[in-house]
């Protein structure tokens, strides 16, 4: 819809030299998301993908897990006044037999790109709801070196931010490093629910044996929405939280954060990563899992 950048004049200055000149920004504008006709959550987004945020950000609530479960989403007419479509109110019907989640008023939330649910209870939540235990999916076995080169891969790809400077990313890639998916929004939150609405869409869940990559730092909600959609694997270029550690932990998933460079820190998980220990240890690390988390804080 062409609504992804907009321009807005700026004076910029340049070692003493001042000038005017447009500047291109990302696109922020809420998107109020229904679910059979009622309000169910509003978050800040770029505007693009809307139909595959809803349906991720309904993947991670637990609430979809199939394409199959969903009927239809489409843009709502009539959201302002006049009766104008703004295209910023979505309605995503079920499927018939599909369990519709009770909505109240404390369910009805706004979330922004540090959104996120906090505690034991959270835990406890995203465990017994989970369709794919990621910890059922062993298979995924990768190396430091691949996980190195990823970032570079998804920066390349982000085609937006080469032109605004101002969007987070969510990146899916195989167990060889290839580039499945990529998505861009003014919130991480929001990235990870395009990719993930859109392999609903394509009926490609659960996402196994993938990596998930994003381009800030690993929050809970992350975490939960990466074991939601039954991603093994989870990496960051930042820190990730106390909680997304312990549910990591709890989960299967495995996490790395401070992925920059050659250096990373597993968090959990571990199991999945191949590496070979420094010569002058026996050969002890020299197996997958083996020896202390990878890499430093930079």
């Amino acid at each position: 819809m062409g609504r992804v950048t907009d321009r807005r004049r700026v004076l910029r200055i340049r070692d003493g030299a001042v000038s005017t000149r447009p500047d291109t920004l990302v696109a922020e504008e809420p998107l109020e998301i229904r679910l059979n006709g009622r309000p169910l959550a509003i978050t800040m987004r770029t505007p693009g993908d809307d139909f595959a945020l809803a349906a991720g950000f309904l993947v991670s609530e637990g609430v979809l897990g199939a394409a199959e479960e969903l009927r239809t989403i489409v843009y709502c007419a009539g959201a302002t006044e006049d009766g104008s479509n703004t295209y910023n109110v979505v309605d995503v019907q079920l499927a018939p037999g599909v369990p519709v989640p009770d909505i109240t008023l404390e369910r009805n939330v706004y979330t922004t790109s540090s959104c996120g649910l906090c505690g034991k209870a959270s835990l406890d939540a995203v465990r017994s709801t989970a369709r794919w235990p990621v910890a059922d999916d062993p298979r995924l076995k990768v190396t430091p070196a691949l996980l190195s080169a990823l970032p570079d891969r998804l920066r390349a790809a982000q085609r937006v931010f080469d032109r605004t400077g101002g969007l987070h990313a969510a990146g899916l890639f195989s167990p060889t490093g290839e580039l499945l998916d990529l998505r861009e929004d003014v919130g991480r939150h929001n990235a990870v629910d395009k990719l993930i609405g859109r392999a609903l869409q394509s009926g490609e869940l659960p996402l196994s044996q993938t990596i998930l990559l994003v381009s800030g730092r690993a929050s809970f909600e992350l975490a939960q929405k990466a074991v939601m959609a039954g991603i093994p694997m989870l990496a960051a270029v930042s820190a990730p939280s106390s909680l997304a550690v312990d549910l990591a932990a709890e989960t299967g998933l495995t996490l790395v954060g401070f992925l920059r460079g050659s250096s990373m820190n597993v968090y959990a998980g571990e199991d999945r990563i191949t590496y070979a220990a420094p010569s002058g240890d026996g050969g002890e690390a020299d197996r997958a899992g083996a020896g202390p988390a990878v890499g430093h804080r930079s």
